[in-house]
């Protein structure tokens, strides 16, 4: 009998070895993202899967993923999360018909937010509005004035609201050197 526990806890300890031992690929920022992405949703569970869809997803500790709140906006300007610089609502910078001053003011909300989002790694807040997700902008065409939403858009023209639209995100994402 004693053999017998004996050798099932050297077989638990040497699958733990085992286990442990194995390099999770989608931590490797040397691997092509495919395979990354492939590798960590093979490794997690259905449940971790779903939780990770919602606006606050958990963290999932044996994965090494973090919590993280996804909820945070920037509209006009960096918005919840302290004092941030406030641009006038995107009705009224569309009548300027100018991606260009669009573009710049996207580039220092950007700035702006990853400031905050250090600022909020260093101190250890990983609350609401403290992330690098922003739900802006917002592109719907204005077309009915009895919605209540209107003056969050770039209005009613597709040309105009696809030109400046762009122009915001590129600048947020650093992706226009250039203005």
């Amino acid at each position: 009998m004693k053999r017998l526990i004996l050798l099932l806890m050297c077989l638990c300890v040497q699958g733990f070895i085992v286990s442990y031992g194995q390099s999770k690929l989608y931590l490797d920022s040397q691997l092509p993202i495919e395979t990354r992405v492939h590798d960590l949703l093979k490794q997690m569970t259905l449940e971790e899967k779903a939780l990770q869809m919602d606006n606050r997803t958990p963290a999932i500790p044996r994965l090494n993923i973090p919590a993280y709140d996804w909820w945070n906006e920037a509209l006009h300007g960096v918005a919840r999360a302290g004092l941030a610089t406030s641009f006038p609502q995107p009705i009224g910078l569309a009548a300027g018909f100018n991606p260009a001053s669009i573009a710049k003011m996207g580039q220092i909300i950007s700035d702006e937010a990853r400031a905050k989002y250090h600022q909020f790694q260093r101190e250890g807040n990983f609350g609401p509005y403290t992330g690098l997700t922003f739900y802006s902008p917002n592109i719907n065409i204005f077309r009915d004035p009895r919605w209540g939403r209107g003056h969050e858009t770039f209005g009613e023209d597709p040309f105009l609201t696809s030109r400046l639209g762009v122009a915001f995100v590129k600048s947020m994402q650093g992706m226009m050197p250039n203005i």
